[in-house]
């Protein structure tokens, strides 16, 4: 919680008439990469958080970045349904841009 990052995945149940969900909730944080795998290897679909800051979207979605990495190892557990949330459209340097939410899309 001091660092502010999602460390072991957690899980919230809930149901309607006609199904069970079960949220989890993954680290992101490659330090964690283990408990995202656990996390997304038990789920139907997801939801990635992209974040909107300059240069942190960028480095996420380089070569080697979390977010393409999150993304292809969603997939590759059979996660065919993602929604891409973009976050931090508050930032200084995105100011809820049209413009920079547009080149993220």
């Amino acid at each position: 919680r001091e660092r502010g990052i999602t460390i072991d995945i957690a899980l919230w149940k809930f149901q309607s008439a006609k199904r069970i969900y079960t949220v989890i909730d993954a680290p992101g944080h490659r330090d964690f990469i283990k408990n995202m795998i656990t996390g997304t290897s038990q789920a139907d679909c997801c939801v990635l958080v992209i974040a909107a800051r300059e240069g942190e979207f960028e480095t996420g979605i380089a070569e080697n970045g979390q977010s393409k990495e999150h993304a292809l190892l969603a997939f590759t557990f059979g996660v065919k349904n993602m929604v891409v949330a973009v976050n931090k459209m508050d930032d200084k340097s995105v100011g809820y841009s049209q413009k920079r939410f547009t080149e993220i899309k």
